[in-house]
C-alpha cells in the first residue's frame, strides 16, 4: 500500500471475523434468531459458510491494498469458522479465537485450537470475570510455549461491547479484572511467548507502558479508534500516543491493527489513515513505519 515512506505491506493485526455462528450463538442469548438480529443491527448478513465470509474479507482486504490479517472469533465457540478461513486463504490470515480459561477443559481446547492452524487464545479477563494471576492460565500459557510462532492475546483496560449495547444484552464486565500489570507475573514466568495487548491497553496506557518496559515479550496492538484518549489531558493526541510507546516499547513491539468487524463497512481505512498520520507526525523512520504496519506481526507469527 502506498504510504508517507512509500509502498509498503499492510497486515492488520486485529480484525472480528463477526461469522454467521458469531451471530447464532448471540441470538441463542435473547431467545431470537441470526436473521433478526442482523436485521435489527442493519448490518450485511455473512454466509453462513464460514469460507464465503473469507472470500468477503479477501476481496475487502484486497480492495483496500492489505496483505494479511488476525481474525478474531469474538465468542468461545467460534473457533471453527475462524479455523476454515484460515484454511481457505492461510496466505492472508492469521487465526486467533476467544477462550475463557474458567471452563473446563479450555487448556485442552487451546492446543486442538493451535495445532488445528490457529495462532493466539485471546483473553478477556473483565468480560469472563477472572484475574489473570489466576493459576488456571498457567496451562493455557504452557500450551502456547511448546508451540512456536504463537503468542497470547490478553484485553485490559475499558472494555465496551457496542454490538451487545445495540441489542440490549447485558455487558456484567468487572474493571477490576483489566489492569495489565497483572499480567506481568504470568509474562515473566513465559518469556518466551508473546502477549498482545490491544488498544494501547484501552486506558490503562501508562500501566501497559510499565508492563511492557518490565517484559520485553509483551507487544501492544494499535487497534480501534483509542477513544479511551478522552480520558487522558485534552492535547494527548494519537501522535504522543505513538511517541510514548515507542520510546518505551520500541518500534518492534507495536502492531498496527483497525479493529474491523462487519460488512458493509467492512476495513476501516479512516483508522488506519489516522494511525500513518499519527507515525508520520510522531517522525517515525521508514523502517520503523514497515515493522508497525506489517513486518511485526508477521515475523510474531512466522
Amino acid at each position: 500500500m502506498r504510504t508517507p515512506w512509500g509502498e509498503i505491506p499492510i497486515e492488520d493485526s486485529h480484525v472480528h471475523f463477526f461469522s454467521h455462528k458469531f451471530f447464532s450463538m448471540l441470538a441463542a442469548q435473547r431467545n431470537s434468531t441470526a436473521g433478526q438480529i442482523l436485521a435489527e443491527l442493519g448490518w450485511e448478513a455473512p454466509a453462513p459458510e464460514p469460507e464465503a465470509l473469507a472470500d468477503r474479507w479477501v476481496a475487502e482486504l484486497d480492495r483496500h491494498g492489505v496483505q494479511r490479517a488476525a481474525v478474531i472469533g469474538s465468542l468461545p465457540g467460534e473457533e471453527d469458522s475462524v479455523a476454515a478461513a484460515v484454511g481457505r486463504h492461510p496466505d492472508r490470515f492469521y487465526g486467533l479465537f476467544m477462550v475463557n480459561p474458567l471452563t473446563p477443559g479450555a487448556a485442552a481446547a487451546v492446543s486442538h485450537a493451535l495445532d488445528g492452524g490457529l495462532r493466539c487464545p485471546c483473553l478477556f479477563p473483565a468480560m469472563h470475570r477472572y484475574s489473570t494471576t489466576d493459576d488456571r492460565l498457567v496451562a493455557i500459557a504452557e500450551a502456547v510455549a511448546a508451540r512456536p510462532g504463537k503468542a497470547i492475546f490478553v484485553h485490559c483496560g475499558i472494555l465496551t461491547v457496542g454490538i451487545r449495547k445495540k441489542l440490549g444484552l447485558p455487558s456484567p464486565f468487572d474493571m477490576r479484572f483489566s489492569n495489565p500489570i497483572d499480567l506481568h507475573g504470568l509474562a515473566l514466568r513465559f518469556p518466551n511467548v508473546p502477549f498482545i495487548v490491544p488498544h494501547f491497553g484501552a486506558g490503562f496506557f501508562r500501566e501497559a507502558l510499565m508492563l511492557c518496559d518490565l517484559c520485553p515479550n509483551v507487544y501492544l496492538d494499535t487497534s480501534s479508534s483509542n477513544s479511551w484518549m478522552r480520558y487522558l489531558e485534552p492535547d494527548c493526541g494519537l501522535a504522543r500516543i505513538f511517541r510514548q510507546a515507542l520510546e518505551v516499547a520500541g518500534p518492534n513491539r507495536l502492531l498496527f491493527g483497525t479493529d474491523s468487524s462487519f460488512f458493509p463497512r467492512g476495513w476501516q481505512a479512516r483508522v488506519f489513515d489516522a494511525q500513518v498520520h499519527a507515525l508520520k507526525d510522531a517522525g517515525v523512520t521508514e523502517a520503523d513505519a514497515r515493522g508497525v504496519l506489517g513486518a511485526n506481526l508477521r515475523r510474531l507469527f512466522s
